[in-house]
């Protein structure tokens, strides 16, 4: 098409006016520029940097171009260490402001819009580094719109330089885009580098940078057609990341001493460290019985251990731990260690405690009198089915911290990054120590380690206006002796230095204060007490309102105007947390192997029962003639099966969902949902976070955890995705299903699931103690039934995504026989979305 246009305007070019040739031309130019109508024709992304602090702008501007009113998109993706502190959106002249309040004071108001059908959704999704902000507004044809948001952050240096990370993404041509940062340091830049993750080779020119003293400079200004990905494309080539790193001009520093993942650690262990392994699971095994040194046949000894590693089931985290520290401080009593040395224990795990001490406040209770400040704990949790909190209290504790090991195919390199971060510790127990009558409000002037390629960062005020200098002494245990030393600035010519206000934003000095204080508060509250946690909550809520920062505990409402009715949405700072619902109504789910768990709420009590069938084999679960609802489930197994296993463990891998009233299907798997309306389809994925509303549907997708679907009148259906190591030598990924508001089904309901919607009665007697005494043995009446039954306990993950809650259960044996309705096979259909009539 494109050439054939080229021809024409030659063709004409005779018969055709100047005017009238260049009117074609640009009109042709700026179609490559409009979607939908829209055009994006402006976006600035505007970074200013002092002292390591940078406040960040971005401004996006749109056209519509349509002759009615259209929908545009402000869609950006921030720093996961960012607080959003500003947002506004003028249209026609108007400005609209994000207003920054409490969070239940800001989701009152939001659910107060919603009640009158004034509500644009929630905005919040999360991803490995970053977090993404949303806002979508209708504006009138020929009308514009500018959206602005701010955010700051405090750049972290991470193997000897600082990053700012930038998500560039616009989906189109954009006729001006840039991206401008600058940055001001006082100690002098010593380099600087930017690049981007989409730019080739051939474009790298289109990023200028420059630094000299105290000042750097970075620009990004591709032309439309620099961003075309080929000449005469209408699609961008931007879309990734753009990087800056710089770091500042400093005196040398002094003479201060999974499988692949370990192996990568491995490949990069010092010969002066000593090291061991232990790995743990419903036994603790150790490598060696001490700690040896990284010599070259030790190390080539330890990496054919870790080849022979293989993955069991059970995870005993109590034992483990306590073995290490008793390791460390045997090594420490016999001398095996440098006195100065400092030892670090790095957890990986890919799952919760099943094994031994279960008890989670136990078992950090027990690690922290076990460790008793000797060591630091890392703890790298791998996949998203674990408790991170506990993880993260647990590695608070004992100065250390938790990192979450994403299931790409970079884990190892995720782990081999973080092992660079710890690997050469410089100093410990580091003290920063100013004038006490001279200063108040200091943020945390302490810290266990100093890392090579790290830095310590501390803030306050200086209280007495009369000080002609400033002085910080330091102390640290250094590898052979304590280093001591006192740095003193001449306040007068600091201030000078700040006086070149284009390269600084405001009261950067306070805010970068606030900014540490909160983050420090916050985790502070991960390992406090109830009533100190709530102390310093409150705390960090007032700093957080009071210099507007969009942080956990608060929200920002966005009061937008829509076809001439204002409309609410909140944008929160999403949190690594164990996310947990309550439930009124039962719940009767499939989960686990597949676990059959039935809820009898007469007999405050539960039933439960597998089903022993082939991976591939589909189950109806739940079908309601009357409401025109099926679910059905089908099977996986494991990824190895031992030769003599006589039955196979079994879990949900897939499910269909039906729904004729409605002409809809939804295909669930373990990678994507598939929405199906009439001829209509629809695909989104577990990385999605959405909140999908149609006439008698919703469905909620929160990212890598759950799904919930809710059929207007009907029930709700409510979907655990459970993820694990992606390289697991055993197990794949599976799904739970768990049905809630089953009052609101028929009573000619049935299925595996659905029988057991409607009242169940069953008595139980003759108990009595079995080979395992936690696991007795009865007689069960149920359906004119008599059958033997034992005590188990199962989890239910319906409350509790993250570790689940333990269940007990009368456990019915033979596939559910005596229990469900005829026999287990008259389950079986051909297909996700059969929809058979079960009598």
């Amino acid at each position: 098409m494109d050439s054939v246009l080229f021809y024409a305007l030659l063709a004409s070019i005779a018969t055709t006016t100047n005017a009238e040739l260049w009117n074609i031309i640009k009109k042709r130019s700026t179609s490559d520029v409009i979607i939908n109508g829209i055009e994006i024709y402006s976006m600035k992304i505007d970074s200013k940097v002092t002292s390591r602090f940078a406040h960040n702008v971005i401004t996006s501007r749109a056209v519509n171009h349509a002759s009615v009113s259209k929908e545009v998109v402000f869609d950006v993706e921030l720093p996961k260490t960012a607080f959003i502190t500003n947002f506004s959106m003028t249209i026609d002249g108007i400005t609209y402001l994000g207003n920054i309040k409490e969070k239940e004071a800001a989701k009152k108001q939001y659910e107060k819009a919603a009640s009158h059908g004034h509500t644009a959704g929630l905005v919040k999704a999360s991803g490995r580094k970053t977090e993404k902000f949303t806002v979508s507004v209708n504006i009138a044809a020929a009308s514009k719109v500018t959206f602005e948001l701010t955010y700051e952050e405090l750049l972290k240096r991470h193997l000897g330089k600082y990053e700012m990370l930038i998500k560039v993404k616009p989906k189109q041509l954009v006729k001006q885009f840039q991206i401008e940062v600058n940055i001001f340091e006082p100690q002098g830049i010593g380099e600087l580098e930017a690049f981007g993750s989409f730019i080739s080779n051939d474009l790298t020119q289109t990023i200028e940078k420059s630094f000299s003293g105290k000042k750097g400079h970075v620009s990004f200004k591709p032309t439309i057609d620099q961003q075309r990905t080929c000449e005469n494309c209408s699609t961008s080539f931007l879309d990734g990341d753009f990087t800056i790193k710089y770091d500042v001009k400093r005196d040398s520093p002094g003479n201060l001493q999974t499988k692949e993942a370990l192996l990568k650690i491995l490949d990069d262990v010092k010969e002066n460290d000593h090291f061991n392994f232990i790995l743990f699971n419903n036994r603790i095994i150790s490598w060696k019985e001490y700690l040896v040194k990284a010599t070259l046949d030790n190390l080539k000894e330890a990496q054919k251990f870790v080849k022979s590693i293989k993955a069991t089931g059970s995870t005993n985290i109590n034992d483990a731990l306590i073995r290490t520290a008793e390791m460390m401080n045997e090594a420490h009593k016999e001398k095996v260690l440098p006195e100065r040395s400092s030892s670090t224990i790095i957890m990986l795990t890919d799952g919760n405690p099943t094994s031994g001490e279960l008890n989670q406040g136990q078992i950090q209770e027990n690690v922290k009198n076990a460790i008793q400040g000797r060591y630091s704990l890392y703890n790298l949790a791998f996949g998203y089915d674990i408790d991170y909190n506990f993880l993260e209290k647990m590695a608070l504790e004992n100065n250390g911290l938790t990192r979450r090991i994403y299931e790409d195919s970079d884990s190892a390199l995720q782990l081999q990054s973080f092992y660079d971060e710890v690997a050469t510790p410089m100093l410990r127990e580091v003290l920063l120590h100013y004038p006490i009558n001279a200063t108040a409000e200091l943020t945390q002037n302490n810290f266990n380690h100093y890392y090579d390629g790290s830095e310590i960062v501390v803030a306050g005020h200086i209280i007495d206006n009369h000080l002609n200098s400033f002085t910080a002494d330091v102390k640290a245990q250094g590898a052979n002796k304590d280093v001591t030393f006192t740095e003193q600035v001449d306040i007068e010519e600091t201030a000078k230095a700040l006086q070149h206000q284009e390269y600084i934003f405001g009261d950067y000095t306070e805010r970068l204060w606030a900014y540490l204080t909160i983050q420090q508060l916050l985790e502070k509250r991960i390992s406090a007490q109830e009533e100190k946690w709530r102390n310093l909550a409150a705390e960090a809520l007032e700093l957080s309102l009071k210099y507007k920062f969009v942080m956990p505990l608060t929200s920002m409402v966005v009061t937008k105007p829509e076809n001439n009715e204002d409309k609410a949405a909140i944008a929160d700072k999403p949190v690594e947390d164990t996310i947990r619902y309550s439930y009124p109504s039962k719940a009767n789910s499939v989960d686990g192997d597949p676990h059959f768990l039935i809820e009898v709420p007469q007999k405050k009590d539960h039933l439960c029962f597998n089903i022993n069938l082939d991976p591939g084999v589909v189950l109806n679960l739940v079908k309601d003639p009357d409401t025109g609802i099926t679910v059905n489930g089908q099977l996986i197994g494991k990824k190895k099966v031992r030769n003599n296993a006589q039955i196979q463990k079994t879990y949900i891998g897939k499910l269909g969902i039906v729904n004729t009233q409605l002409d809809l299907k939804i295909k669930i798997t373990t990678e994507k949902i598939t929405l199906q309306n009439g001829r209509k389809t629809a695909t989104f994925t577990w990385l999605d976070t959405i909140t999908l509303q149609q006439e008698s549907l919703t469905m909620e997708i929160n990212r890598e955890k759950n799904l919930v679907l809710s059929f207007a009148d009907d029930a709700t259906f409510f979907v655990v995705l459970h993820r694990v190591w992606k390289k697991h030598p055993i197990h794949h990924d599976f799904l739970g299903l768990y049905m809630l508001d089953n009052y609101k089904v028929s009573e000619h309901t049935h299925g595996l699931l659905g029988q057991f919607f409607q009242h169940i009665d069953f008595e139980v007697f003759d108990i009595c103690p079995g080979s395992d005494p936690k696991k007795p043995h009865a007689t069960m009446i149920v359906k004119n039934n008599k059958l033997t039954v034992t005590r188990i306990s199962e989890k239910d993950y319906g409350k509790d995504l993250s570790h689940g809650t333990i269940v007990p259960c009368w456990f019915i044996y033979n596939n559910g026989t005596g229990l469900i309705d005829g026999a287990h096979t008259d389950y079986i259909v051909s297909n996700l979305f059969s929809t058979p009539f079960i009598n």
